[in-house]
């Protein structure tokens, strides 16, 4: 097996870049995010220390992207463009297999689909020239300290570890869309009920400063008034958000460890389910006699 190559490269050095890249992938994904969050977030699919689409794109773009690798320019773009690709169609098979999005792009400018953007496009093509320019050589160097003996003991046991892995995370992934269902079932039962909670509020608050909805309209030019509930809408608003987010705790506090890490990981789990959802729906319509 270790004698096989690709493009004159041996399977022994392939699936070596393959498990560096997805740990890599795995410390720029965990430490990016847990800054973000302000605490710990492991991003892998699996519970150990790997990102599987970092290994995957990594070797991808070295072998598709090699021959242009002196070109900066021809580099740049062909990252974007093989990265993109590679995002797009990884996103679309985990929204398929699990019905859940992994990451979501819908916030962001010039987004298609929420699965891809602008932004992480040109990212990836800079991030194709550093990988050709620093950070392969550095990995090709790292290889050549070892035995190729050592490396191939260290590839066996990393790759039963990780399989055993991923397929209990996998068998987790799986049972997520049961309970997303029910998570998003709780979820708006809970905003409705905190809509007419905060409702009541601001209508007992506008009764107390004898302030009535024609009297806004009246006072639009109130710009002190028109600031006080603007005040008073932020402050309910933060309200409802915080009370969310302790419900969401206390559910997913109840799932075993996989699910939880999920949930608490991967906060776009819900918009994939919503299109599976929608599709459903969609596909029932169209099959209903006219």
């Amino acid at each position: 097996m270790w004698e096989i190559t690709i493009m004159n490269v041996d399977m022994y050095h392939v699936i070596t870049w393959f498990f560096i890249y997805s740990f890599l992938g795995w410390v720029w994904e965990t430490c990016y995010v847990s800054f973000k969050a302000g605490k710990y977030v492991n991003r892998g699919f699996i519970n150990g220390p790997f990102c599987t689409i970092y290994g995957f794109g990594a070797v991808f773009i070295y072998f598709i992207l090699r021959p242009v690798s002196d070109n900066l320019v021809f580099l740049f773009f062909g990252g974007i463009v093989v990265a993109t690709i590679l995002e797009y169609i990884t996103a679309v098979l985990m929204e398929s297999i699990f019905h859940t999005s992994w990451w979501d792009y819908s916030d962001k400018r010039f987004n298609f689909q929420g699965r891809i953007c602008l932004g992480a496009s040109l990212g990836w093509g800079a991030a194709s020239v550093i990988f050709f320019r620093i950070l392969h050589p550095a990995v090709e160097h790292f290889v050549k300290l070892y035995p190729s003996y050592i490396g191939k003991i260290a590839i066996c046991v990393i790759f039963v570890l990780y399989m055993a892995d991923f397929c209990y995370s996998a068998a987790s992934a799986f049972r997520l869309q049961e309970k997303i269902a029910v998570w998003e079932t709780g979820m708006e039962e809970l905003q409705g009920e905190l809509l007419v909670k905060v409702n009541k509020r601001m209508a007992a608050w506008m009764q107390k400063k004898g302030v009535s909805l024609d009297s806004i309209r009246e006072r639009l030019e109130d710009a002190e008034l028109l600031r006080e509930l603007e005040k008073k809408r932020l402050s309910f608003k933060a309200e409802i958000s915080r009370e969310l987010d302790t419900r969401k705790e206390a559910l997913v506090s109840k799932l075993d460890h996989n699910l939880k890490r999920y949930l608490r990981s991967y906060p776009n789990f819900n918009r994939g389910y919503r299109l599976h959802k929608e599709k459903k729906e969609k596909k029932k319509e169209t099959k209903q006699p006219k």
